[in-house]
Parts: structure tokens; C-alpha cells; sequence
């Protein structure tokens, strides 16, 4: 994972990581092993995470990405799971948060550019 070899040894040229659905933890197991290396990347960080991700329960996620500090950012997809699949009910579809992820991707690399 690139964020664990960016931990060990911080990679030329990458100013920033972008995790698109981070695993912080098995379905039904919440755990901060999975992320415990992330506070070694000193570099920005922007996660991505749907509400409904069972690999990333929210009150975990929050608290981790709170306590990594200013240069991590959070964006919250509601409804969307690990695959960022929204169910029809929710009055969204796959393809708005498709385009809501990029956004916010672009924001933040212009951020860091």
C-alpha cells in the first residue's frame, strides 16, 4: 500500500495521498491497526469514505482523522458504501457521487499544486 511505503520512507515527489474508500478495519471489526501508519505520513492527506462503509465506521474515522491532524481532510459521500454505491432510495445515484468525489479531488489537488 502506497501509504504504508510512504510512512517507512517518504516517496520523492508525492506531495499528497488521495484514499478513495480507505480500509481502516474488516466489516464489523473497527480497529485502528489498519491506520496506525498513517501518523507517520507527514505529507496532506485527503479520505474519501461513504457513510454506509462498512470497512471505515464513521465515529472511528472521524476520531482518526481528527487526531492526524490539520493536513488530513475528510469528505463524508453520503450513503455511499466501500464501492461508493448509493441505493436508489437514497435520491442520489452512483454517477453523482462519482462526480462529487472528483470534485473534491480537484479542489484538493489544486490545493496542493
Amino acid at each position: 500500500m502506497t501509504s504504508q511505503a510512504q510512512a517507512k520512507d517518504p516517496l520523492p515527489g508525492v506531495r499528497g495521498l488521495a484514499f478513495f474508500g480507505f480500509p481502516f478495519h474488516p466489516a464489523g471489526k473497527p480497529s485502528e491497526d489498519r491506520a496506525e501508519h498513517l501518523y507517520e505520513i507527514k505529507i496532506p492527506m485527503l479520505f474519501l469514505q461513504g457513510t454506509r462503509d462498512k470497512l471505515a465506521e464513521l465515529p472511528l474515522v472521524e476520531r482518526l482523522v481528527t487526531a492526524l491532524g490539520r493536513n488530513t481532510r475528510l469528505r463524508l459521500l453520503e450513503d455511499a458504501d466501500h464501492s461508493f454505491h448509493v441505493p436508489a432510495k437514497s435520491g442520489s445515484n452512483d454517477r453523482e457521487v462519482m462526480r462529487e468525489m472528483l470534485e473534491v479531488l480537484i479542489e484538493w489537488l489544486e490545493e496542493l499544486a
